[in-house]
């Protein structure tokens, strides 16, 4: 593996598709002073200074990072990688954080505009009390193992979050599952129904006002399965879709090998959107509990 300097790299300790990227000290202090030169208002209403935050990044690495990143993220082999400040301390606030998730999907890809938020990102918290629309804020439900983008127009290749914030919080472990460790992906993909059209719709709060139609599984260029799937927003058509659409979600949520960590404040996901699927499990109840996670989906460049 590359080695990068102030840059600790390594193998997740829970899968060998998971690739830990740890930043040191020293590229941490030297990033201030060119975040510092925009405000989030600034990134959220030109975009160009996003690339500007990001080659900013980039640059510290001699141009290896951004190599690095994008060799993970599309290598079926592995597809996923966590960030993460190896150190946090008070100059890595909310704000920071932004401004370092900002950078790193802008090395990756271009972001798909957030209906949700009206912006390139999404900001929301998981608290004790909840009455949206969605799993999403759903302290003490368990959110199914899912893809996203399933229910909008655009192509979303690959998926960032990043927690900035948590709080009296017992539980809520991220789930991941590559469906090529997946025991059940054979028989349901050539299941001939997973290859129909089904409808997607979306929740109010994701202020998308039209549905869309797209089978649940569809091949790479290798021939590959690749998935778009989320269990509340499909609308079946009939019995045959009803009845493989639980099958599906059976298969995915009794799977031995999904993968669940805990991802420490300031850690950044980043996985391939087609062949990986993720989830959270419920949170231990606690009327104080707080996190405050930021979303960045989007669509590899084209070179």
């Amino acid at each position: 593996m590359e080695t990068i300097k102030g840059f600790e790299i390594s193998v997740h300790k829970q899968s060998k598709r998971i690739i830990n990227i740890q930043i040191e000290d020293e590229i941490l202090e030297k990033l201030i002073f060119p975040f510092n030169k925009f405000d989030i208002t600034a990134l959220e209403y030109k975009p160009f200074t996003r690339f500007t935050i990001a080659k900013s990044l980039d640059d510290l690495t001699s141009n290896k990072l951004a190599n690095l990143m994008n060799s993970i993220i599309r290598d079926r082999n592995t597809g996923c990688f966590v960030i993460s400040p190896k150190n946090i301390n008070s100059k890595i606030n909310d704000t920071f954080l932004v401004k370092l998730s900002t950078a790193i999907a802008h090395l990756v890809g271009n972001p798909n505009h957030d209906s949700m938020t009206g912006k390139y990102y999404a900001r929301f918290f998981v608290k004790h009390e909840d009455k949206s629309d969605s799993y999403l804020r759903k302290a003490y439900t368990n959110m199914d193992l899912h893809t996203d983008g399933t229910y909008v127009k655009d192509v979303t290749d690959w998926l960032l979050m990043s927690k900035i914030e948590e709080k009296n919080v017992e539980g809520g472990e991220t789930t991941m599952l590559h469906l090529d460790d997946w025991e059940h992906c054979k028989g349901l993909f050539n299941d001939p129904v997973g290859k129909q059209n089904f409808t997607w719709s979306s929740p109010k709060s994701k202020n998308v006002d039209y549905k869309i139609e797209h089978p649940v599984f569809s091949t790479d260029k290798e021939g590959r399965p690749e998935i778009s799937y989320i269990d509340q927003f499909p609308e079946p058509k009939n019995m045959a879709q009803g009845n493989f659409l639980q099958k599906l979600s059976d298969g995915l949520e009794e799977s031995k090998n999904k993968i669940v960590t805990k991802l420490i404040v300031g850690a950044t996901i980043v996985a391939n959107n087609y062949f990986w699927l993720h989830g959270r499990k419920p949170f231990k109840e606690n009327k104080d509990l707080t996190r405050e996670l930021l979303r960045i989906r989007g669509s590899f460049f084209i070179n």
